[in-house]
């Protein structure tokens, strides 16, 4: 959640530090800091609360002539959210100051070890004992950069990290271990942040860094080590085509509401060269053997994603598919089969415990398969083939157009694998093929009266303390997602069901304050889900149900959609359930892009 920016260069540091922090803010954070040169050493500049605050603080001061520097956003871990525990933090000398994303798991350990040395804290987190270490480890071997990889031999847990040094002005150190990190490259200037909007008006040449590597940047010049052993690596330097505007909110009031309405672009981009003459063109399948059996694995949303694609996996493809909540998958003890395959779902790329899922399955010799948005994030480099879903930047913390952009290309590779076994009726692959292409108009037309819709709704329904979302088939997946996205947003209470386990001890539950939104569009299960609906209205339970024309359960709420052929209906029903957890969330008075409110009770910096 946090942000970490760095920069070295020909120009004012702070201003460009403190730009690149706002560009960030979408991560969630409840204080922010700097830290700079002076010519009489390194300055820290910390605040509680948003930016507003460390901006006061930074006006009255004369920064024009630091050209390098640090900077971050926080949101709680470690001690309160109070300026105290704000970064950047210094070593006993101020001869450092350190800026830190992640958990140093044995922080306490160590940190009892330097205070037993004489060692005085002014916070209660685990970065200021990374940086009191770093310190120690400077001091026994002489050189920064041996201090740092002495000091990261030592500590466990995940970090992403940036140094300043008294001793060295105009040099950045940084390093990272499960948690993001890159750097820009610029000319005669370089950054290091912890995702690309904090640099991108200023430079779109990017270097991702690997787990366990150590970089050294200047205006100048950059060079990147392994962290342990002090090795020089070769890194690739890559091009971001997309812009600034694109990490904006153009107009819009939120970035979720932008990326829900991008998603008509999404489905167009991610089609884009991929149907061609009548045929599905996946170059990244070739190099795979057709899987004998997929294992999918993500969390959150792409885990929604992955459910959703294993109806039509078996159904059209005929390959068994057993989706994994990543988290679960990695604290198991799995079992391989010759032919498996394993596909990893994820917007970002660098999901920790879905990464740590891939190397599971690289010891046990599985192939691994990645689907994520970013280019050359840790996952795409370290799966045997990789698959973008090439959705553009997602600001919002709550997913909303990833899931689409993925759903779209897991349908394009049952499709792929389906023709490829031969077991693919025609009949499907012509329909699919025709209708695809037409989706992102039809979408685009529909979005503004799914949102009205969703607006009237939710004034009638904010009164509810929970809610119930069912589904069946494919449809069960994304009662999941709206469950998900109406707790993530709204935080109020929801479950996504089945709706033939409702019957099962759930329903217990149902009252007038407790309503369910369904999905009972016309398809092979409407009646089943009908059924399940009247045992909701017996226990004086209110329905929302997104349904087609025609073919509507009586409910006290239907929510006609135009009807579409197969799967393609779920598109549809995505923005739908998402756009009625925004709609709620904003009626509410909830801080829509900035959820998970969790100033008090965090568990991930």
């Amino acid at each position: 959640m946090c942000g970490i920016i760095g920069y070295t260069g020909h120009r004012p540091a702070i201003p460009a530090i403190v730009e690149g922090l706002r560009r960030l803010e979408y991560r969630g954070y409840d204080s922010a800091g700097v830290a700079y040169e002076e010519p009489q050493g390194l300055r820290v500049i910390r605040a509680e609360g948003k930016l507003g605050a460390l901006d006061q603080k930074i006006a009255g001061l004369d920064t024009a002539s630091s050209v390098c520097g640090i900077g971050h956003t926080r949101w709680a871990t470690h001690g309160l959210p109070v300026e105290r525990n704000a970064h950047p933090h210094m070593d006993g000398d101020c001869r450092f100051a350190l800026v830190h994303n992640g958990i140093i798991e044995n922080y306490a350990e160590l940190k009892a070890e330097l205070m037993a040395e004489g060692n005085v804290f002014h916070s209660e987190t685990d970065t200021e004992v990374l940086v009191h270490i770093i310190a120690k480890g400077v001091d026994l071997t002489g050189d920064v950069r041996r201090g740092i990889s002495w000091a990261l031999s030592r500590i466990d847990g995940a970090y992403a990290f940036a140094l300043l040094s008294r001793e060295h002005p105009g040099k950045i150190w940084a390093s990272r271990k499960a948690s993001p990190l890159l750097m820009g490259i610029g000319t005669g200037e370089n950054f290091l942040a912890s995702d690309i909007p904090a640099f991108l008006p200023y430079t779109r040449e990017v270097v991702f860094l690997d787990n366990g590597e150590l970089v050294e940047i200047d205006a100048g010049s950059w060079q990147v080590f392994d962290s342990l052993t002090l090795e020089p690596k070769v890194k690739e330097v890559k091009h971001i085509s997309w812009d600034v505007q694109a990490a904006q909110k153009d107009g819009y009031k939120h970035f979720m509401l932008k990326e829900i309405f991008e998603q008509p672009k999404v489905i167009r981009d991610c089609l884009t060269g991929r149907i061609q003459k009548g045929r599905v063109v996946l170059p990244e399948l070739d190099a795979l053997d057709i899987p004998g059996r997929l294992t999918i694995v993500a969390c959150g949303t792409s885990y929604h994603a992955g459910l959703w694609a294993k109806y039509l996996l078996e159904s059209w493809a005929r390959i068994p598919v057993q989706v994994e909540i990543a988290s679960e998958f990695r604290y198991r003890d799995s079992v391989f089969l010759p032919g498996d395959l394993v596909l990893t779902i994820s917007q970002s790329g660098e999901t920790a415990d879905t990464l740590a899922a891939i190397r599971i399955a690289r010891e046990a010799g599985a192939p691994i398969l990645g689907l994520c948005n970013v280019v050359g994030s840790s996952i795409a480099r370290e799966s045997d083939s990789v698959v973008y879903t090439q959705a553009g930047p997602e600001i919002s913390v709550a997913s909303t157009k990833a899931m689409c952009s993925q759903m779209v290309l897991l349908l394009l590779m049952t499709l792929s694998w389906g023709v490829r076994k031969g077991v693919l009726q025609g009949d499907i692959l012509e329909r699919c093929l025709h209708d695809l292409p037409l989706l992102p108009d039809q979408l685009e037309a529909e979005l503004p009266t799914i949102r009205e819709k969703a607006k009237t709704l939710s004034q009638g329904y904010a009164d509810a303390r929970s809610f119930f979302f069912l589904g069946r088939g494919l449809n069960f997946p994304l009662a999941l997602e709206g469950a998900l996205k109406l707790k993530e947003i709204s935080y109020i209470h929801a479950e996504g069901y089945a709706a033939g386990e409702m019957k099962h001890g759930p329903i217990a539950l149902v009252d007038q304050h407790f309503p369910t939104f369904a999905m009972a569009l016309g398809d092979e299960l409407l009646q089943k889900v009908a059924s399940n609906l009247q045992e909701v209205q017996a226990r004086g339970g209110r329905i929302i149900a997104l349904v087609n024309p025609g073919a509507a359960p009586a409910v006290e709420d239907p929510w006609v959609l135009p009807d579409m052929w197969g799967p393609l209906k779920s598109f549809l029903v995505l923005p739908a359930v998402q756009l009625f957890a925004y709609e709620m969330a904003v009626y509410l008075g909830k801080d829509v892009d900035q959820p998970r409110n969790l100033a008090k009770s965090v568990t991930v910096e």
